[in-house]
C-alpha cells in the first residue's frame, strides 16, 4: 500500500473534523470550549478540503474535489456567520459542511478501490491505531478547553450565641 505523507495528514484531518464534528453541534453551551473546538475543526476542513487538490486519481479531479472547493466556502460562510452574529447562518453552515464532510469520507471509505479499505484490509491494526490517537487527541483537547466545575467547600461555622451579655 502506497501512503504519502499528504495522504496520511489528510486523512488524520479528516479523522480529526469527523470526532471533533457532533461534539461541537450537539453541546449545549456555546462557549470557549465551542469556540476552540470550532476553530480546530475550521482548521481541520480547511486542510483536508485544500490538500484534496494535490491527491488526485488517474490524473483527474472528481466529484470529491468540486465538494471540497464547495466546503472552503460554506465553512468561511459559517465563521462568517457567527463573527457577525448570524447564529442560524453560522449552524446551517457548519451543520451542512459537517454533512458534506460525511458523505465524502462514506465515499472514501466505501469504495473498495480507495485508500482507506486497502488500507483495513492490508494493515488494519494501523488504521485503528490512528482512529485510536485520534480520538484520544479530541478528547484530550476537548478536557482541556472545556470549563472546569468550581470546587466549593462548605465551610460551617459554628457560633454560640450569647443570650443576655
Amino acid at each position: 500500500m502506497d501512503w504519502n505523507p499528504l495522504l496520511a495528514t489528510h486523512v488524520v484531518a479528516a479523522l480529526v473534523a469527523l470526532v471533533i464534528g457532533p461534539v461541537n453541534i450537539l453541546r449545549r453551551r456555546r462557549d470557549r470550549t465551542h469556540r476552540v473546538l470550532g476553530y480546530t475543526w475550521a482548521a481541520s476542513m480547511y486542510y483536508v478540503c485544500g490538500s484534496s487538490f494535490w491527491i488526485v486519481t488517474d490524473g483527474r479531479y472528481s466529484w470529491l474535489h468540486g465538494l471540497s472547493a464547495f466546503t472552503v466556502v460554506t465553512v468561511s460562510l459559517g465563521i462568517l456567520a457567527a463573527v457577525r452574529g448570524n447564529i442560524p447562518g453560522h449552524l446551517m453552515n457548519m451543520v451542512g459542511s459537517y454533512l458534506g464532510l460525511l458523505a465524502a469520507f462514506g465515499f472514501a471509505a466505501g469504495v473498495p478501490s480507495r485508500a482507506i479499505p486497502r488500507l483495513l484490509v492490508s494493515d488494519p491494526a494501523t488504521a485503528w491505531f490512528v482512529v485510536a490517537v485520534v480520538v484520544a487527541g479530541v478528547a484530550a483537547l476537548y478536557l482541556t478547553v472545556r470549563p472546569r466545575r468550581r470546587q466549593t467547600t462548605a465551610i460551617v461555622r459554628v457560633t454560640s450565641a450569647r443570650v443576655g451579655t
